[in-house]
């Protein structure tokens, strides 16, 4: 059983609180959870004390257990220097999309000359036998 502490989602329509739970990973967002760790509210101020609240000797247990915190928990746990996070890399998400795509079409056209002059090649080589 793989164990993750992810969001649950909660609140109303356009209001949304998040309760961080343990739940098994095959289950819903929303659905079943094994237990609940605290809550976070998106829509207060960075700053506010209340935004996160997290047990943390709870969340400290369930880590020895070999739960694995989302993404945006392990923020919240780099955060508080409970666990360290994995620095991610994506050096396409720098490059605005336009340039992306002006990238992407320069490489396919460079395959489609690498293919053409491979081919060439091979007619070449089988015209000289």
């Amino acid at each position: 059983m793989s164990v993750v502490i992810r969001l649950a989602r909660a609140g109303t329509k356009k209001r949304p609180v998040y309760h961080v739970v343990v739940a098994d990973s095959r289950f819903p967002r929303d659905g079943r959870f094994i237990e609940r760790l605290g809550y976070f509210n998106p829509l207060l101020a960075k700053d506010n004390e209340l935004r996160l609240k997290l047990d943390m000797e709870k969340v400290k247990v369930w880590l020895a257990k070999g739960a694995q915190p989302s993404d945006r928990v392990s923020r919240f746990l780099d955060a508080a220097g409970v666990a360290k996070r994995e620095t991610r890399s994506n050096p396409e998400k720098a490059i605005p999309r336009k340039e992306r795509k002006v990238i992407a079409e320069a490489k396919a056209a460079e395959v489609a000359a690498a293919k053409s002059a491979a081919a060439a090649a091979a007619k070449a080589a089988a015209a000289a036998k």
